[in-house]
């Protein structure tokens, strides 16, 4: 039996990927590189020694989705990842978004529907919580209230996703609630590579500390926090895998049924902690201005990660000064940093 993974090739997708193939999984991957490149194909068979099908398709083309499916009759589950994922980009384009994940995940959900597979891991977000009630946050925490049209996305699709069970109780469906992946694989193969300038803050930093980008800009220093700066709570890509994983097992277990989880640390972090650990972990200079705030963002999110510990079995291991050590591992590695490295442009 096969596992689907869509948006296989991108961050989040590729790690998960690999913990699939590490776990003996027939994997089958679609993806159209809308956010990633396909040199992330022989990674991923570099790092596992291990083959899969591939299909470069957009989600959203429900003719190309359906022959996924025909040509793989043992389909059993399928992992979404597509989706755009920027905060910020989502308020300047929001059509873009709602067309590419909520319009996208119907055509997927659909295609499913038809070839009678009812067994979903979506990847959705904190942002569901909007301004959160309580800090940390539990599954039990409302939703709604979400402030950027990425955030609005998820809400959206968990909420089809309840409807959809609703309507029929055979679907197993396991919603997992991230918080702030970072990090990249310990081999350096694999990490996060967005197209153009990065909208995230890991990836923007390791690039400004290996002199590709001039500085990073901190988007506010003013929320009641400790320094002023926005708390987040970042977890490692590959602990978030395995969290993949762990909940893939659930539902074999379960059969049927609907599950959400947070996937976090319980930990919070301000975007200055991260800087200073970073620099810490890498011996770089990291230089940042402050700039205003930005549109969509809220002022602290962390976790309460406990039902995941408890139901899946699954909890962080990894801590900053691992998540940073392997982001610039990977930033070393990539073409980039080795030609400004090569012209004498990173910084010392």
């Amino acid at each position: 039996m096969s596992i689907l993974v869509t948006g296989g090739t991108g961050y989040i997708g590729s790690h998960t990927v690999v913990e699939l193939l590490n776990e003996g999984k027939k994997v089958i991957i679609i993806d159209n590189f809308s956010n990633s490149k396909p040199s992330v194909l022989e990674a991923i068979k570099k790092i596992t020694n291990k083959d899969f099908k591939f299909y470069e398709i957009n989600y959203l083309d429900k003719e190309a989705l359906e022959n996924v499916f025909e040509e793989n009759k043992d389909i059993e589950a399928v992992m979404n990842f597509a989706g755009y994922k920027a905060v910020g980009e989502s308020v300047k384009k929001p059509i873009e978004y709602y067309i590419n994940n909520v319009s996208g995940a119907l055509t997927l959900l659909d295609t499913m529907k038809k070839y009678n597979v009812k067994k979903f891991v979506f990847s959705s977000s904190a942002t569901v919580y909007g301004e959160p009630e309580k800090i940390p946050i539990t599954e039990e925490c409302k939703v709604g209230g979400t402030t950027n049209p990425y955030g609005t996305t998820k809400l959206f699709i968990e909420q089809i996703l309840k409807d959809i069970y609703d309507s029929d109780n055979s679907w197993d469906i396991a919603i997992l609630r991230y918080f702030n992946p970072v990090g990249a694989h310990e081999s350096g193969l694999i990490g996060e590579e967005p197209q153009g300038i990065p909208n995230n803050l890991m990836p923007y930093v390791a690039r400004v500390a290996a002199g590709i980008l001039p500085e990073l800009s901190i988007f506010g220093n003013d929320y009641n926090t400790p320094d002023g700066t926005g708390v987040r709570d970042y977890i490692h890509v590959v602990d978030l895998a395995k969290g993949h994983i762990k909940a893939l097992e659930k539902l074999d277990k379960e059969k049927q049924g609907m599950f959400i989880y947070n996937l976090g640390t319980g930990k919070g972090y301000s975007v200055l902690d991260m800087v200073k650990e970073f620099e810490s972990a890498t011996n770089k200079k990291v230089k940042y201005k402050i700039a205003p705030r930005r549109a969509g963002d809220i002022e602290t999110c962390y976790s309460d990660p406990q039902k995941a510990k408890e139901e899946l079995n699954w909890e962080a291991k990894r801590d900053l000064k691992q998540m940073c050590k392997d982001a610039w591992n990977y930033i070393q590695k990539t073409k980039d940093y080795v030609n400004t490295e090569k012209q004498g442009f990173h910084n010392k």
